[in-house]
């Protein structure tokens, strides 16, 4: 794993309408109906270097949202300028890229060692392998699910979270919003922009502006 890539492309000009989340970068473009969706949908994918495994472009009757990569590791130099040329061929078709719309979501399944069992998550889910301790769905629209280790001195022998990646100026409002509907802080992270909230019940779920914030990381 390196850090190099997805922090070069937070460090580029060119690539505001961009956020880095947990599976990479990813842009929502604002549309005026499906067609006009489509239609941009088609103009992206003409743009040179597209073609890749795990690209995904998903159209619905108001957004085009663009996914380079479902890896963060996977973020390479050539993804900047590529970044930039779908920018380019957006604004020619009169979409606006609007940050606050982009997140991504994960649920990150936790057991001892000789418990993970990423396997069974791929089977039941019908997913696709993309690491050893992942899975992600083959048509881009669900979350992925990532198997963690519990630590040792835990009693727990599995345990089950959300992810929520957000832009870095938005986690904050998400925050807010969660409090706001009876949510509670149990833990801060140890990089700036990422709590652990339960619900009522105690389900948990980590909002994080990380790796966008570029901080701490």
């Amino acid at each position: 794993m390196s850090e190099e890539g997805w922090r070069a492309f937070l460090a580029a000009d060119g690539v505001e309408d961009w956020a880095v989340l947990h599976g990479g970068p990813v842009a929502a473009f604002r549309t005026g109906s499906l067609a006009e969706s489509a239609k941009l949908a088609a103009a992206v994918a003409e743009v040179q270097r597209l073609a890749a495994p795990n690209v995904a472009l998903t159209a619905t009757t108001r957004w085009l949202t663009v996914r380079l990569t479902r890896e963060l590791w996977g973020i390479e130099e050539r993804h900047i300028g590529i970044a930039r040329e779908i920018s380019a061929v957006a604004r020619q078709h009169g979409a606006t890229a609007d940050r606050s719309a982009v997140q991504e979501v994960q649920f990150a399944v936790a057991a001892k060692p000789e418990s993970i069992d990423v396997g069974f998550w791929r089977a039941v889910l019908g997913y696709d392998t993309m690491a050893p301790d992942n899975g992600i769905d083959p048509l881009g629209h669900s979350s992925t699910v990532w198997m963690q280790d519990i630590e040792p001195e835990k009693t727990l022998r599995h345990a089950m979270h959300i992810d929520v990646s957000v832009p870095r100026e938005q986690a904050q409002a998400r925050l807010e919003a969660a409090l706001a509907a009876g949510g509670r802080i149990v833990h801060t992270q140890d990089y700036p922009g990422g709590w652990i909230l339960t619900d009522k019940s105690g389900n948990r779920v980590c909002i994080a502006s990380w790796p966008d914030r570029g901080e701490g990381a």
